[in-house]
């Protein structure tokens, strides 16, 4: 046997051993970690990537149930009545704070009338916060993993780089069948930090949008219960 087959045998083998899994189990434990790490950071980005979308979708609806409601006639403490006594989010949470503050003030033995459009929205504040809070909950990872895992995969393939140079120099041989592999090795580290990335960052531009979007309807809605409010309240002093 000649020595090209010997070398045409040797980038055969290579090739053949050339599969993700492989990639994964001969790479250092460094590398090894960080695709590791990479890999979980993908997961869990996609676990709350397909957790708000439905989120939100739910809550789009629920908004415009409640505003169905809302807008058809039915008595404002009819629809309180209907909603206190469980738990709310969005437009309805809303509603059930401005109104429980209203009962309060209207049920002391001496109505505090002058300061109860102040009080009203500033509980209607609070809630637009904490429902904020809510939807825009662990977005704040995505946009981590978004900017982060490009650089852990990077340092994930300078490492298999070293040692992949290292096994070079060891060996004395610079032929692709021993290069490519350490090579490979390294890059597919890179590989998994944009694969771990590119989702999380579009996919936080998109559900920060969503989430804009819902709390500015819901400021929307709380501008116009706070007048009508302010109309009921100026009729009672």
């Amino acid at each position: 046997m000649n020595s090209d087959s010997v070398v045409e045998g040797a980038l055969q083998g290579a090739a053949s051993d050339m599969s993700y899994l492989s990639l994964f189990l001969e790479a250092d434990i460094v590398v090894k970690l960080v695709m590791l790490g990479l890999l979980a950071a993908s997961i869990w980005s996609w676990a709350i990537i397909i957790d708000k979308v439905l989120l939100y979708a739910r809550t789009k609806k629920q908004m415009e149930r409640f505003e169905n409601v809302f807008w058809s006639g039915q008595s404002l403490d009819e629809l309180y009545k209907s909603l206190g006594s469980r738990a709310n989010d969005g437009m309805a949470a809303l509603f059930v704070a401005a109104m429980r503050e209203w009962k309060r003030s209207l049920e002391t033995p001496k109505p505090a009338i002058a300061s109860l459009q102040q009080r009203i929205d500033r509980v209607m504040d609070l809630t637009i916060s904490r429902e904020a809070e809510r939807l825009e909950k662990r977005l704040l990872f995505l946009a981590t993993i978004g900017s982060a895992a490009p650089f852990v995969g990077l340092f994930g393939t300078v490492w298999g780089i070293m040692n992949a140079f290292t096994s070079i120099a060891a060996s004395k041989n610079t032929s692709l069948a021993v290069v490519a592999p350490g090579i490979a090795e390294a890059l597919f580290a890179t590989a998994l930090g944009l694969i771990a990335a590119i989702p999380a960052v579009i996919a936080y531009n998109k559900l920060q949008s969503d989430a804009g979007k819902l709390s500015a309807r819901m400021e929307g809605f709380a501008d116009e219960f706070s007048a009508i409010l302010s109309r009921r309240i100026d009729e009672r002093v």
